[in-house]
């Protein structure tokens, strides 16, 4: 999963005001890296997936995530909106950090989103790491801090 994430799918200054513009922001990155056959798809599953029950989990952090036949490559996008977004999260509190999945449904790597959920809720725990999400100010040091947890 080395290839799941690099600099280009950080956006440490998400222009969003709503949860699905933010999921729009960062599914584009993931689109013009060329790890999407059809964006419209891949966009259309997230939506169903984040209507059926919210992905934000709390404590400002949501991961929304698409699993498509549409999607190439594994991908993790990262974005932050330090005045936060409504987002029905489960402490009703607004997001600043959201981490956008893209998932192929089948072959490789294709229950890897429960594996990246999971390494990354635990990861949120520690609050040093949370911090340095919140604070770091360069694209580099985000990579690094989600090459720790991937």
């Amino acid at each position: 999963m080395s290839n799941l994430t690099n600099e280009n799918f950080i956006n440490l200054n998400l222009s969003s005001n709503s949860r699905d513009e933010a999921i729009i922001e960062l599914a584009k990155l993931i689109n013009a890296d060329g790890r999407l056959k059809s964006y419209d798809d891949y966009i259309a599953e997230v939506f169903i997936r984040e209507s059926s029950s919210s992905t934000g989990i709390g404590f400002g952090i949501a991961i929304p995530h698409g699993k498509c036949d549409t999607v190439t490559t594994a991908t993790l996008a990262f974005g932050r909106n330090d005045k936060g977004i409504e987002w029905d999260s489960l402490d009703g509190e607004p997001v600043r950090i959201v981490f956008l999945l893209a998932v192929p449904r089948s072959g490789e790597g294709s229950n890897e989103h429960l594996r990246l959920i999971a390494a990354i809720a635990r990861k949120l725990m520690d609050e040093e790491f949370t911090n340095k999400l919140h604070n770091s100010n360069s694209p580099k040091e985000i990579l690094s801090l989600l090459l720790s947890v991937i």
